[in-house]
């Protein structure tokens, strides 16, 4: 815990900081006798004790500040229009389960989509009533970024305790997931060389969407073959972003790539980073004949290939950078062809009395 302590320094005295035993700061007092220091120091050491008791809004946006340039702080932004409109002059003590609950209960009756896209729905004819209700998925994500900032401050020492926040169940897993043949055909109806590149990268690595539109290229290691999802010479392995060796499709589609790279982005188009392939890729899944594809399909679809080939869930979970393979059993073992057939084999029945 930091210390302050009242010293004398340069023929008067000085408010001295110190943490772990080590002085970080130290302070000229104005006053140069004892008592005057002695109550100089006093009301510093007061004010500096007193609770800054932000409100929620305040915190939110110096959380968004510390993740500056992490895929979360761009992610924060869009959420802010509703997790403000509702949290935002309220102080953290203030957020009860109640309060949650309300925000739950309004969020699923709020309009769905972007201004944009609400305009197309009208245009097209779709009832208004079909576009309220905004899906638990959505409204659990908005929540949870709300508890990271409120548990970050917490930490940062802004707050003295972050408030315990209730959000909908998680939601099922998605089943979607594509045949090799289906991938193949969506490659071919890709018609951008950065998607392209994308859908290899995403089958090849099983990474997350944002770790594969944030990867730079000094994490491709061609030498050794490898890539680096996460960040490299870490101790401490990042979530979901493991350390994968490239196909041999892939090595190709990166030296290419790399030849005629514009930025230290892996994934770019025009000279710029690409931010997302949403649209890109419906257009490709349209023309393919496709339904169902979102950039996680394909982090799923490389599971349930590993699987069906028969490797082990430990492997797996490691691929997918996992830290357990709990999760992975959960998930995937029922794709995977060895899956409790020694367990089956107890039930055998067969034998030569059924066969007469």
């Amino acid at each position: 815990m930091p210390e302050y302590k009242l010293q004398k320094f340069r023929g008067g005295y000085a408010i001295c900081l110190y943490e772990d035993g080590k002085r970080i700061s130290r302070r000229q007092l104005e006053s140069g006798d004892a008592a005057g220091a002695a109550a100089e120091f006093s009301r510093i050491v007061a004010d500096a004790s007193r609770p800054i008791d932000p409100d929620v809004r305040t915190i939110w946006d110096a959380y968004r500040a510390d993740r500056e340039g992490r895929r979360i702080a761009l992610n924060m932004k869009w959420s802010a229009k509703s997790i403000l409109a509702f949290f935002g002059d309220r102080k953290p003590d203030e957020i009860t389960t109640k309060l949650c609950r309300d925000y739950v209960a309004k969020r699923r009756q709020d309009l769905r989509g972007s201004p944009e896209q609400q305009e197309r729905w009208r245009n097209a004819g779709k009832p208004v009533a079909s576009w309220t209700g905004v899906k638990d998925g959505t409204i659990r994500t908005e929540m949870n970024q709300l508890r990271a900032a409120l548990l970050w401050a917490e930490k940062s020492k802004i707050i003295l305790k972050a408030p315990a926040i209730e959000m909908p169940s998680a939601p099922s897993p998605r089943e979607r997931h594509l045949t090799k043949h289906e991938f193949e055909r969506l490659l071919n109806a890709s018609e951008t060389p950065h998607l392209r590149l994308y859908l290899l990268l995403a089958i090849s690595t099983a990474g997350r969407n944002a770790a594969l539109l944030e990867l730079t290229w000094d994490r491709i290691d061609f030498e050794r073959g490898l890539v680096f999802l996460g960040e490299r010479n870490v101790l401490r392995p990042q979530k979901g972003r493991a350390t994968v060796p490239m196909t041999n499709a892939l090595r190709a589609a990166l030296a290419n790539a790399h030849a005629h790279r514009r930025t230290d982005r892996v994934i770019e188009w025009a000279g710029e980073p690409v931010r997302s392939v949403r649209t890109s890729l419906s257009k490709a899944a349209k023309r393919a004949g496709i339904i169902g594809v979102t950039p996680h399909v394909f982090r799923h679809s490389a599971a349930v290939w590993m699987a069906e080939a028969g490797h082990r869930m430990q492997e797996i979970a490691a691929f997918l950078g996992h830290s357990d393979d709990q999760i992975t059993q959960r998930v995937y073992a029922r794709f995977s062809p060895s899956h409790l057939r020694g367990a089956a084999s107890a039930l055998e029945i067969g034998g030569p009395r059924l066969a007469r």
